[in-house]
């Protein structure tokens, strides 16, 4: 730890923060490797503060370490030397996750190279300042100073930002002389002119139509469409932070396209084991709005994965409730649906050596320390012939279950993807693969993830809740 303490040290950071840094394990072993590289690079153990402040942000901000060595190289050269240009790189990798990676693009993006004079500078505030001359010695410092400030950024991406506000500053200044009294004093606010109670009530009106009430001026569809400005589109799922990309994910998002045609698809996937509360009307407005707001479809899929407390009256009482809500399925769907190509995917992840049969029982399984399956290790072809056994009914409830390898981000290790039980399914009677055929129960977790792309959704819109199982979709079949 001491080495660590000092490795981390030498590159700016302070005794407290370097402690700080070793307890977080990822961000710890990706710093180390980025300063031990730069070190090789500069041939010397001295990185100055500036270098070491931006492998710093590098390691705690890149996802993808596979471009850690590249990021490196850059900052440790002194291709990047400013935040901006880091933000820029950043960008640029997670929006292109596929090599080779092209170094001319990524520099361009970045702006390598690209060295902004002063005279550069107070040319491009003059320009500014010129266009809103007139406003300005009317309103004076009373001038929104920040459109200065944002227009001088956009001409000058580059361009160091504190002599970008000096010069601002010292041109405003130029303009309007010192502040005066009375540009110190406050500005009065006008009063907003009543308006008649009948124009009131006939805006209310206008307001409701079509269920669109309006809340703080803007309506639940505008609402839905800012908070989701920055959702990816169709097909740009790699850009989303933490998001895996594997050989393959190309390749399946260029097939995704092809099919949906870049259509914006999500789900409701509502458990029919109860009656719906008020969250989930929160989870309706915004997978259903969503869909609306940009012009695609949402299905309404029934997660029916626990026949021990579903009935059918809460698949009734849930349709009714979302068209109560004004909205109409593109199409409804349950997993018990797709309960074969379920069992087929758990039979895959055996076969690759990311599951296993466990007999440990349910209650040697509960809380974040439970010990390890001595199970874990077993045989590929022992775990495939267990699994068979489970479908097949040979093992009581309780004796075997699926476990999937992997360690969640809340620290429990591998997580039950089936069980056993032996409750007859509610829909067996109309779906063959939602019968007895299927044995083993998929765990709704499991079912979440393995289906959460089903019927092509690639903007599923979950809750803080389920953000702990979107591993469960990295480690497992793309």
């Amino acid at each position: 730890m001491a080495d660590s303490v000092a490795l981390f040290t030498s590159i700016g950071l302070s005794e407290q923060k370097a402690k700080e840094t070793l307890k977080n394990e990822a961000l710890s072993s990706a710093l180390k490797d980025a300063v031990v590289q730069a070190q090789k690079l500069l041939g010397s153990t001295n990185i100055d503060k500036g270098t070491g402040t931006l492998l710093y942000s590098m390691a705690s901000r890149l996802r993808d370490t596979r471009r850690l060595a590249f990021l490196t190289e850059h900052i440790a050269k002194r291709k990047i030397t400013t935040d901006l240009q880091l933000s820029a790189a950043l960008d640029y990798v997670k929006s292109h996750p596929q090599d080779p990676m092209d170094q001319k693009a990524f520099e361009t993006a970045c702006g390598v190279g690209v060295v902004v004079t002063p005279e550069q500078i107070e040319d491009a505030v003059e320009l500014i300042i010129r266009k809103h001359k007139q406003q300005l010695l009317a309103e004076r410092y009373r001038f929104n100073m920040g459109i200065l400030m944002g227009e001088a950024r956009a001409a000058l991406k580059w361009a160091d930002g504190k002599m970008v506000k000096n010069e601002v500053d010292m041109q405003v200044l130029h303009h309007l002389g010192p502040k005066t009294e009375a540009d110190l004093e406050k500005k009065p606010k006008a009063a907003k002119p009543k308006a008649p109670e009948k124009e009131k009530e006939e805006e209310k009106q206008n307001n409701a139509v079509n269920g669109e009430v309006k809340m703080e001026g803007k309506t639940l569809m505008e609402q839905l469409r800012g908070e989701a400005l920055k959702f990816h589109k169709p097909g740009e799922n790699y850009k989303t932070e933490g998001y895996v990309v594997t050989p393959n994910t190309m390749n399946l998002l260029k097939q995704h396209l092809e099919i949906t045609g870049g259509q914006v698809r999500t789900r409701f996937p509502p458990e029919p084991n109860g009656i719906l509360h008020i969250g989930h009307a929160k989870a309706i407005n915004f997978n259903f709005g969503y869909a609306k707001a940009n012009n695609g479809i949402c299905f309404l899929r029934y997660d029916d994965t626990n026949p021990e407390k579903e009935e059918e009256k809460y698949f009734t009482a849930i349709k009714d409730m979302v068209e109560w809500l004004g909205y109409t399925p593109y199409a409804i769907t349950h997993a018990s649906d797709n309960f074969q190509c379920l069992y087929e995917l758990a039979v895959e992840l055996i076969r690759r050596g990311h599951a296993y049969i466990c007999h440990q029982r349910g209650e040697e399984l509960k809380g974040h320390n439970a010990p390890p399956s001595p199970w874990r290790d077993r045989p590929i072809e022992e775990s495939l012939v267990l699994f068979e056994r489970m479908k097949n009914g040979m093992f009581a409830e309780g004796e075997a279950t699926l476990r999937m390898k992997m360690v969640m981000e809340d620290g429990k290790m591998d997580p039950v993807a089936y069980r056993i039980k032996y409750t007859p399914h509610h829909r067996k009677e109309d779906h063959q693969a939602g019968g007895d055929r299927h044995c083993p129960v998929k765990l709704f977790i499991f079912t979440l993830q393995c289906l959460s792309f089903s019927g092509f959704s690639l903007h599923i819109l979950n809750n803080i809740h389920f953000v702990f199982v979107s591993l469960f979709h990295y480690t497992s079949l793309v």
